[in-house]
């Protein structure tokens, strides 16, 4: 019998787990009658009851498993975690606020198997229920990031998707501490389908992400799958060597024609703090590569385990 892992991130999602429990199996029962179904729970941390919770359900099913790191590692380290952990020949990522409506997964599971796709991702038509400033500047970084990048990431793109076994394997293959699970999806390529659906608000609790949390996790993408702020960087310092030897000129021949070299310092002081701001915008993004790049190098673990339901407590 097939089996399909379930992987789920979870960081302070007492209230959603009983939910999101519910609703999978009720689409388990009514969908999946020849296939066995893992549920893996990943506690990234979470500072209420989300473990006993977990636990709880453990004690009355035994396609619970669970994962509960040392703290908050993250979502994307929660997401890898799973991932490694799984043993299905399917694997799912989805949410524990039912945003990844479960009832998709039949429809994704028939694309694999009758379409020969090697994965069914979802993606938001919508962003109802979103502050109109995070929309603006979520479908901008689309569109940078896609003109910058050589691998694809579709606007609205969620990290809910179905994937072979083979694909799995293939993303586990990528150990990096630095990671942007959207863009290494993309990265490993393989068959993918694309379903649509309409934003679903969450079923309980709030939100973990903020908007600089949000701001950071785009620059991580950025930096990640492109060179060309660096390119870009590299650019403004030649047009700016550029001006800077056409101003000098300007200033010897206003000099010797009109004998007052002193006039004109306010205009100086403001060329002197533009180019000092597009400098240490450069040395930022320079820095931003640097600090990647010094992460990588340390070769510490994405994530440490504390407890597993293997562990007798």
């Amino acid at each position: 019998m097939e089996k399909i892992s379930v992987i789920v991130s979870c960081y302070n999602e007492q209230e959603s787990l009983p939910l999101f429990y519910k609703e999978m199996e009720r689409v388990r029962k009514e969908d999946f009658e020849d296939v066995d179904f893992e549920y893996i729970f990943v506690n990234d941390g979470s500072k209420d009851k989300t473990l006993e919770e977990i636990k709880n359900l453990r004690k009355t099913d035994n396609k619970v498993r669970y994962i509960s790191f040392s703290r908050n590692f993250g979502k994307e380290a929660a997401m890898m975690a799973g991932l490694e952990y799984s043993t299905g020949d399917y694997v799912t990522v989805m949410d524990a606020d039912l945003q990844d409506p479960p009832a998709l997964l039949k429809q994704m599971y028939n694309s694999i198997k009758n379409e020969g796709y090697d994965c069914v991702a979802t993606r938001r038509v919508t962003r109802k229920g979103e502050p109109p400033i995070r929309s603006f500047f979520a479908k901008l970084f689309y569109k940078l990031i896609n003109k910058m990048s050589n691998v694809e990431m579709i606007d609205g793109a969620r990290d809910y998707r179905l994937m072979t076994r083979q694909m799995v394997d293939a993303v586990i293959t990528l150990k990096e501490y630095n990671r942007f699970s959207k863009g290494l999806f993309g990265f490993v390529g393989f068959n993918t389908k694309w379903i649509e659906y309409e934003n679903v608000e969450r079923v309980a609790g709030e939100t973990k992400w903020s908007f600089w949390k949000l701001f950071k996790y785009a620059l991580e993408g950025i930096t990640a799958f492109s060179t060309t702020p660096l390119i870009i960087a590299s650019i403004v310092g030649i047009l700016f060597c550029i001006i800077a030897f056409i101003l000098i000129v300007v200033i010897i021949i206003r000099t010797l024609i009109f004998g007052d070299p002193t006039s004109g310092w306010p205009s100086l002081v403001c060329i002197i703090f533009l180019v000092s701001g597009v400098q240490l915008f450069c040395i930022g993004i320079i820095g931003q590569y640097l600090s990647k790049t010094y992460l990588e190098v340390k070769n510490r673990p994405i994530y440490i385990i504390k407890e597993t339901e293997n562990d007798k407590k």
